[in-house]
């Protein structure tokens, strides 16, 4: 099974270092330095280099990591004509989830999801595409994911979030508790956790859809409550 490692960079960006026994992967390795320590230190080879999406923040450290000899650099139309990517003969899955920019995807090995700008620890992306419809569909292809599953993200808004969260359900017992085991050295998540405290995978529970039905916004239909969950600040 690959291993997951992830850098915290800037205040709060997250990337990811993914490999076996020789071989690794960089996502989002906006802090090189630390990659290139970590990866003299476990004696491995870095052999490809992508992201989760465009922005700036997240590429920042691709230039510099395409300086290790035999890098090759993955870009988002490689990704798609691959379908995924293979390291040591193990596949890392690849989702399409266009809603915060329209080249968002993520990267599924193992138990381990690494959801860029799309799905954060609590929360979800700013849909800059001004495409709610793909993007709740996004959100939708993600939530089937078995509740082990690690959600590691792009940024660490966990506090942001869960403030958030609280003002909206206020008797959520699990956001506490979720809380309790926050850790900004290692920030992630599982899939059970967001199904119990991330409003935006929550917009099918009597809770969220009473604050819906308090603010008077739609909420007949599962797109209408996603819908008026984007419209809640």
């Amino acid at each position: 099974m690959l291993k997951v490692k992830q850098f915290r960079y800037h205040s709060d960006n997250l990337g990811y270092i993914v490999h076996g026994a020789r071989d690794a992967l960089a996502i989002d390795g906006g802090d090189p330095d630390a990659i290139f320590s970590y990866l003299r230190k476990k004696g491995l080879q870095l052999l490809l280099v992508t992201n989760t999406h465009d922005h700036p923040d997240h590429t920042t450290g691709n230039a510099a990591l395409m300086k290790s000899p035999g890098a090759v650099l993955l870009t988002y139309s490689e990704l798609l004509r691959e379908h995924g990517i293979s390291l040591e003969g193990e596949k890392i899955d690849l989702y399409i989830t266009p809603g915060h920019t329209e080249d968002s995807v993520c990267f599924h090995t193992g138990n381990v999801l690494i959801s860029g700008d799309t799905l954060f620890n609590g929360t979800i992306g700013n849909c800059f595409t001004g495409d709610l419809r793909k993007f709740y569909e996004s959100i939708r292809k993600l939530m089937h994911l078995p509740g082990e599953t690690i959600v590691y993200a792009g940024h660490d808004y966990v506090r942001d979030s869960m403030e958030f969260a609280r003002k909206l359900e206020p008797e959520n017992r699990y956001i506490d508790s979720f809380m309790r085991h926050y850790r900004r050295d290692h920030v992630f998540s599982t899939m059970e956790d967001e199904r119990r405290i991330n409003p935006y995978l929550r917009f099918n529970e009597a809770g969220i859809i009473n604050v819906l039905e308090r603010s008077g916004l739609p909420r007949k239909t599962e797109w209408e409550r996603w819908h008026s969950l984007m419209t809640i600040e």
